[in-house]
C-alpha cells in the first residue's frame, strides 16, 4: 500500500513539472565552453593600465608606494573568484598565465588582494536600455560556515552570521542593481537603494514579492514614473486612498481592487507577475557557479568579493544564454 501511494505521488509531481527545450543549443554550448578560457577573462589591453606610473623621490609619500593598478588587482580577484581559488592559489594561477603567455608581468602579491580588495569599487557592466524591467529579490549568503559535528557538538558561535544580497535584474537575466546588508535591513529598503542606483528614465515595471509591499517603496515608484507596479499587497491589506478625494488612485490600491474584483491567482497571471522567477533562477546561478559561501573575513571584502561575483555573471550573460520553450 504504500509502495503504490509513493509511486502516486511520484507520477503527479511529474505531470504537474513543465519540461523545456533549448533551441540554440549549439551557441549554448559554445559560450559554455568559453567561459573556461583564460582569454575571455583577462580583458585585451590590460597590460597598459597593469602597473601605475612610478611617482618621483620628491612627491612620495611615506610607507610603501602604490605599484599595481586597481584594475590589475581587480582582474585577479575576478580570475580567482572565476576559478574558485583562494588568495595564495590566485596569486600562482595568474603567475602561470603570464608566464604560458610570456608577458613579463610582475604579479601582485597575495596580500595585495586582502589588504586593496575592499577599497576596490566594482562596477557592473550594464546595457544601455530605454526600457527596463527591474525584477527584485533577495537571498542569504553564508559566512564563516562551521561544518556539523562542530554545532552538535558546541553549538554555533557569533562569527557565524549571514550576509543578505539584495539585487535587481532584468528581462533578460541581467544584473543591473546590487546591495549587500546584513539580514537586519528589510526588502524595502533596499529596493529603494536599487531603484536609485538605475537612470531614472529607463524603468518602466518593477516586479516583486510582498516583502516591498510599504509605503517607502511605492513612494519611491510614483517620483520614479514607473508605469506598472506589480507589487501583491499583504491579504489584510486596506485601501490606502479611498476613491472620493481627487487626484490619481495610488497604485497599491489599484492592485488591490482588481485582487478583490477576481483572485489574487488570477491577477498575477494577468499582469505577468511569475516572471520574477528570473530574478530566482539568477541568484540560483550564482550559488551554483560560485558557491553560497563567502570566504573573505572583512565586510568591506566580503561586499568586493560578491560583486565580483555578479559582475562575472553579467559576463556569462553576455557570452550566451540558454533560449528554451515548453515542450506540450
Amino acid at each position: 500500500m504504500t509502495k503504490k501511494t509513493t509511486v502516486k505521488k511520484d507520477i503527479n509531481k511529474t505531470k504537474s513539472q513543465k519540461k523545456y527545450q533549448v533551441r540554440n543549443w549549439a551557441e549554448y554550448n559554445r559560450s559554455l565552453i568559453r567561459r573556461g578560457s583564460l582569454d575571455f577573462w583577462v580583458e585585451q589591453g590590460i597590460i597598459k593600465s597593469w602597473e601605475v606610473k612610478i611617482v618621483p623621490p620628491a612627491k612620495r609619500k611615506r610607507g610603501g608606494q602604490t605599484k599595481y593598478s586597481d584594475h590589475a588587482v581587480e582582474t585577479c580577484c575576478l580570475i580567482g573568484k572565476v576559478y574558485r581559488q583562494r588568495l595564495r592559489q590566485t596569486q600562482g594561477l595568474v603567475n602561470s598565465i603570464f608566464r604560458q603567455a610570456k608577458l613579463e608581468l610582475s604579479v601582485p602579491h597575495y596580500s595585495t588582494y586582502s589588504r586593496r580588495g575592499g577599497r576596490l569599487n566594482i562596477r557592473l557592466p550594464i546595457k544601455d536600455k530605454e526600457k527596463v524591467v527591474a525584477i527584485l529579490d533577495s537571498t542569504g549568503l553564508k559566512v564563516y560556515g562551521e561544518g556539523e559535528w562542530k554545532v552538535r557538538k558546541h553549538g554555533y558561535t557569533k562569527r557565524r552570521t549571514w550576509l543578505k544580497l539584495h539585487v535587481s535584474v532584468d528581462e533578460d537575466g541581467e544584473v543591473r542593481a546590487a546591495l549587500i546588508t546584513d539580514n537586519h535591513v528589510d526588502d524595502a529598503e533596499a529596493g529603494v537603494d536599487l531603484l536609485n542606483q538605475q537612470p531614472d528614465d529607463s524603468v518602466e515595471e518593477i516586479d516583486a514579492d510582498g516583502a516591498y509591499d510599504k509605503q517607502k517603496m511605492y513612494d519611491v515608484c510614483i517620483e520614479r514614473k514607473v508605469k506598472r507596479i506589480n507589487i501583491p499587497p499583504r491579504r489584510d491589506a486596506k485601501i490606502w486612498l479611498h476613491g472620493n478625494r481627487k487626484g490619481d488612485p495610488h497604485p497599491r490600491d489599484q492592485n488591490l481592487r482588481a485582487i478583490r474584483k477576481s483572485t489574487r491567482q488570477k491577477r498575477k497571471t494577468d499582469v505577468g507577475y511569475h516572471k520574477r522567477s528570473l530574478v530566482e533562477t539568477t541568484m540560483y546561478r550564482e550559488k551554483v557557479i560560485f558557491g553560497d559561501k563567502i570566504n573573505a573575513r572583512k565586510i568591506e571584502n566580503q561586499i568586493t568579493e560578491v560583486m565580483l561575483t555578479l559582475k562575472a555573471l553579467n559576463y556569462m550573460t553576455y557570452n550566451g544564454m540558454p533560449d528554451s520553450y515548453p515542450v506540450p
